[in-house]
């Protein structure tokens, strides 16, 4: 019987495994962020170990940085702390880092794989749950706590059960206005917030085939939002053309010994799956959450279920949404475009060619949030940064900010944002601040018209007036 990419992976990493028990996995690349990686530090240094492999470990600064003022000392007591601490951990362990205001700084998961750090065939781990982002390029990537962090410093391997192996495969064609956040947003309200636990899954079929890197990485990045150990997408030449020339990726010879190895992972026809599930890309449209997890979702044209659920009941009474209800003409006064589900530079072009020529609504903050710094320079040198100044929009510095509340980019108690990040929960964007799942398209449109619309609806009265 043939293998799946996830075994062809993962069978190649084990260096041992416990008999009737864990097998021991060997990880590529480490990845680190100033959050989850202090107490790791300090457990190795308490106990007198030494960093294995620092020339396998990336960190940058991400989660806590402020997306303004970056050249200026950060006024934010424990962010402050956190970064420097960081940079004395990296400094004394040799890692390299990629400090607030370096041109390579970024969210942990842009700016690796702009960097070519991430690569078919890898594993790789961070102390983030988003780590699932690289799994895009055919790699085995998840994110591991604090005491896992701690582990891999210490042996470049982790003690893992193997999970299973699940496929969701999309065939046909997309309808116009339809995004990866709609597809991954739209598989998760259909197969729920549970379905993929104790899986690796796979994303087959045409639709993922014919996505952009940016695209892949936005769905492999929300596996975790429907339980899922981490998401994976087959390596073509899609990825190799991306991976090609970055920074740290292989060079002449090198690059083409690696391709041709790239090449033999994709799943082979005979592969068995513990678990299969089949969508047709007609049935997709752009999507919007309604509650507080990501598979309460519906199409932006659908209404609100009619559920009987104790929970359901609790969610919309946070969200102050109704059975029934339609959010179309919602009033809406926060708009966020960015984390790292949806703030590669495609992310950009797409708000700004739907913003070019209009204006933002008077009731409406709109931040775009750049994921990196090298995408921040795209956006000035495409000038994308006019469009979205000239329409009134604020075009901020890298950082994760309004996805989580752990920086300044709080969302205010009682406020609904329109947000292109990975989670809903209650407080998610800050103390009973209120958070609809969305691309960035339809974030876009919301921004300008200041309120949620049919955005499917809109292009196709702007398609058949142009041929009129």
């Amino acid at each position: 019987m043939g293998k799946t990419l996830f075994d062809k992976v993962w069978d190649s990493h084990v260096v041992n495994t416990i008999e009737n028990g864990p097998q021991i996995l060997y990880i590529d690349k480490h990845l680190i962020h100033e959050v989850t990686s202090p107490q790791a530090f300090n457990e190795l240094e308490d106990r007198g170990i030494p960093i294995l492999r620092p020339d396998q470990i990336v960190a940058t600064a991400d989660h806590n940085t402020p997306t303004q003022d970056q050249d200026q000392p950060i006024k934010d007591e424990l962010s402050r702390k956190q970064l420097a601490q960081l940079s004395e951990n990296c400094k004394k362990n040799n890692i390299t880092l990629y400090e607030l205001g370096h041109q390579y700084n970024g969210i942990v998961h842009v700016m690796a794989p702009e960097l070519g750090v991430t690569q078919p065939g890898m594993t790789m781990v961070c102390g983030d749950s988003h780590t699932s982002t690289h799994g895009a390029f055919g790699a085995i990537a998840f994110g591991i706590g604090t005491s896992q962090v701690a582990q891999v410093f210490a042996s470049q391997c982790l003690l893992l059960k193997k999970p299973k192996s699940l496929r969701v495969t999309v065939n046909g064609n997309l309808n116009y206005g339809v995004l990866p956040k709609d597809v991954i947003l739209y598989i998760i309200s259909k197969l729920g917030t549970n379905s993929g636990t104790g899986y690796f899954c796979e994303y087959a079929g045409n639709v993922f085939e014919e996505m952009s890197m940016e695209g892949r990485m936005t769905v492999c990045n929300m596996s975790i939002e429907m339980g899922a150990r981490g998401g994976m997408i087959a390596p073509d030449q899609t990825t190799f053309d991306y991976v090609e020339g970055r920074e740290f990726a292989p060079k002449g010879d090198a690059f083409d010994e690696k391709v041709a190895y790239w090449k033999t992972l994709p799943t082979d026809a005979d592969a068995q799956f513990d678990k299969e599930y089949h969508f047709d890309a007609q049935d997709i449209e752009p999507m919007v959450t309604y509650g507080t997890n990501p598979g309460m979702g519906i199409k932006i044209s659908e209404y609100i279920p009619e559920v009987s659920d104790a929970s359901f009941e609790k969610s919309l009474k946070y969200m102050n949404f109704k059975k029934g209800e339609s959010l179309i003409n919602k009033p809406i006064n926060f708009v966020f475009i960015g984390s790292c589900t949806n703030s590669r530079i495609e992310d950009f072009r797409v708000a700004a060619n739907y913003i070019k020529g209009k204006k933002k609504a008077d009731n409406v903050t709109a931040w775009l949030v750049p994921g990196s710094k090298q995408v921040e320079a795209q956006i000035i040198q495409e000038g994308l940064k006019t469009v979205f100044e000239d329409a009134g929009f604020e075009l901020r510095q890298p950082g994760c900010s309004a996805c989580l509340a752990m920086n300044d980019d709080k969302i205010p108690q009682g406020e609904y944002c329109v947000s292109t990040s990975n989670r809903n929960f209650e407080g998610r964007q800050g103390q009973g601040s209120r958070t609809i799942l969305a691309s960035p398209l339809v974030a876009a449109a919301t921004a300008v018209e200041g309120k949620i619309i049919d955005i499917a609806k809109q292009l196709a009265s702007a398609s058949s007036a142009l041929i009129n």
